[in-house]
């Protein structure tokens, strides 16, 4: 029988990764010398992952991808569920919804609905380039009136931790040359290195797949822990992020992309 700090340890592991890998993949807003020209996304685009911790399924995450059109906000909703024994141990139920403009990928907005075992919070997030500012409303609905509301400073064209996802997959990806990128979750932008290390070939329910391994050194500026987190990225056009690989001192925590598809989907949990 596990002790009650190493369940705690688990636990803390398991909200890492809900928060770190499962959204992303990747927090990412390159240097205007990496900026290429507009993607087109397919308008439907959906990405199912499973994820597991050791040998136990730990849960699932459905990434999609919504009204990728010109003249209006792209959307990008994404679910996060844990299941069977990570779900007994510390239960996600985490809803995110991200608005983008589809021609700069600035980020416009980004809402989010965490539950994560006895932590129920809504964080709202709007962007304001053109002040340069990001306005923020954080609400802890375990402490009803305790709403906080704070604006930072942000550069005209800013990226939320879903919409960097998509910012990174359209950037060129060479073996040895490092991608910087920026995030800004609700608090300071907070600038990362992630290094495009090696060409590998990746097993995944999709087939056998060549890769690029990438490391951003989330860990010490955004996450205050030691930890590693590897995402391998299709080496080809649509860069899919096949797999995410994040080790802590308790664990190492996987996801695989299972399915891609660009029709209606089924929300794990709904």
């Amino acid at each position: 029988m596990a002790s009650n700090q190493s369940v705690m340890k688990i636990r803390n592991c398991l909200l890492d990764f809900a928060v770190a890998a499962m959204l992303f993949v990747l927090y990412v807003r390159s240097t205007p010398a990496q900026a290429t020209a507009p993607p087109s996304f397919q308008t439907t685009e959906t990405l199912n992952y499973d994820v597991e911790w050791s040998v136990f399924t730990a849960g699932r995450i459905t990434v999609q991808l919504v009204g990728a059109e010109r003249d209006r906000p792209s959307e990008i909703i994404t679910i996060a569920r844990s299941q069977g024994v990570a779900s007994l141990l510390y239960k996600v139920q985490d809803d995110y919804r991200s608005l983008f403009d589809p021609q700069t990928l600035c980020s416009r907005s980004i809402s989010k609905k965490i539950n994560e075992g006895r932590r129920h919070r809504e964080l709202d997030i709007t962007f304001k380039g053109d002040e340069g500012i990001a306005a923020i409303t954080d609400r802890d609905l375990n402490s009803p009136g305790t709403t906080k509301h704070v604006e930072k400073k942000i550069p005209a064209c800013t990226e939320d931790i879903v919409t960097a996802f998509y910012f990174m997959r359209h950037q060129p990806m060479h073996v040895g040359e490092p991608v910087k990128f920026a995030v800004n979750d609700g608090g300071d932008t907070v600038e990362i290195d992630a290094d495009i290390q090696a060409e590998e070939q990746v097993q995944t329910p999709l087939g056998s797949r060549k890769a690029l391994r990438v490391e951003p050194k989330v860990f010490g500026p955004l996450y205050k822990r030691k930890g590693r987190l590897l995402v391998w990225f299709s080496d080809d056009a649509e860069h899919l992020p096949l797999r995410l690989k994040l080790t802590l001192s308790v664990a190492t925590v996987t996801a695989t992309l299972k399915s891609v598809s660009t029709g209606p989907t089924v929300y794990p949990g709904k």
